[in-house]
């Protein structure tokens, strides 16, 4: 038995390796993905382009542009008394928001009357805009302490103490509340799911095109040895993948990685068993290679999306939340992100890992069963 899997282990080794491409697919691409959506998939939101409209062009309208524009999250691109060009820069998508302040902005404010400043906001990028507006709100808010105090204190005529509550927010694990370091583990599972689902739904679909799946089938060898020796490959190069972009991510994006690398690994290893057995299942329903790579896809993005990466699944219906149970990135991303960003240990994690390991023994069972089930 051991013999002919070993076989089976050099077959598949060598048609892997042979070709200096796929050596780079498997190996260079995680890396360089990585490097890309390091730097391009976050949620931080700064340097909103805006377009500031200043009818009153008093002191104080000034000092409340200055407030929005000395910020980090704002930068004034334009500066305008004409409505159809903030429309204009806003359609043309050249800026994000308008900030508009009538004539008389000034004088109200020493009548005591209230202010009105209108912010129009690009609404089509949603999260972006209501960040946005969390962004304004908060400015908009000091400035109009700032004038209540002002106010207060020349009535009194005097320097007077005044009560206020002072809140200090202290974040745990992501101290900067950097989005990279929360995106980047995500990035690192996303990418070792859709590699290994590539590679197994692809091997035995290759065979079955080059004609040689019947010369294999004919041998001595049996289904559960021909599984094992065709899959184990892949289990070595998604644990080299993880430990490359590992590297990646705490060497060149300096994400600190708290917890154990043995339980990433052990992780990775109860992940790897549900994704190959995906894959296997994906190979026995298809005959071509595009079947193969199109059912992989059909199978990764809804997964991709319902499994936290992105989108919160709090915020997802209930009946979708619970489809969620099902997909095997949910858990794996919560063992990711607990080890890098947490540090906590098997104690925490042990739900996500029995998940994944029951999850993955059915799927490889089953996968296992439709593969000699159709071998024969």
């Amino acid at each position: 038995m051991w013999e002919r899997i070993l076989a089976m282990l050099r077959k598949e080794f060598r048609s892997v390796f042979r070709d200096p491409r796929m050596r780079m697919v498997i190996f260079g691409v995680p890396v360089i993905q990585t490097l890309i959506f390091g730097y391009a998939v976050t949620m931080d939101v700064r340097h909103v382009r805006l377009v500031v409209v200043d009818r009153d062009n008093t002191p104080a309208s000034r000092e409340l542009v200055a407030r929005f524009t000395g910020s980090d999250y704002f930068d004034a691109v334009a500066y305008t008394n004409d409505e159809n060009e903030a429309r204009a820069a806003i359609d043309g998508t050249r800026a994000a928001a308008v900030l508009q302040i009538n004539a008389g902005f000034e004088a109200h404010q020493r009548t005591q009357r209230p202010s009105p400043v209108q912010l129009i906001v690009d609404g089509s990028d949603s999260n972006t805009a209501r960040l946005v507006l969390n962004y304004s709100s908060v400015i908009a808010a000091t400035y109009n302490t700032q004038l209540m105090l002002e106010t207060a204190l020349r009535r009194a005529g005097r320097s007077v103490p005044t009560a206020r509550v002072d809140l200090r927010p202290r974040a745990w694990f992501n101290e900067n509340l950097e989005s990279r370091n929360y995106f980047v583990p995500g990035v690192m599972a996303v990418l070792v799911m859709l590699i290994s689902l590539m590679l197994t739904g692809m091997a035995i679909v290759r065979e079955k095109e080059a004609g040689t799946i019947e010369q294999i089938m004919v041998t001595p060898i049996r289904p559960l040895e021909f599984v094992l020796g065709k899959f184990a490959p892949f289990i070595v190069i998604g644990f080299v993948d993880v430990a490359l972009v590992t590297i990646v991510g705490v060497f060149w994006f300096e994400i600190p990685i708290r917890g154990s690398f043995a339980l990433l690994l052990l992780g990775t290893g109860c992940f790897l068993l549900t994704t190959l057995g995906i894959g296997l299942f994906i190979s026995t329903v298809s005959g071509t290679q595009q079947q193969a790579m199109m059912t992989t896809f059909f199978f990764f993005f809804p997964a991709m999306l319902l499994s936290g990466f992105i989108y919160p699944i709090a915020n997802m219906p209930e009946a979708v939340q619970w489809l969620t149970l099902l997909n095997p990135l949910r858990y794996f991303l919560v063992i990711i992100r607990g080890v890098f960003l947490k540090g906590v240990g098997l104690d925490i994690l042990w739900p996500q890992l029995a998940a994944l390991l029951a999850l993955g023994l059915v799927v490889m069972s089953f996968a296992v069963a439709r593969f000699h089930k159709t071998s024969t």
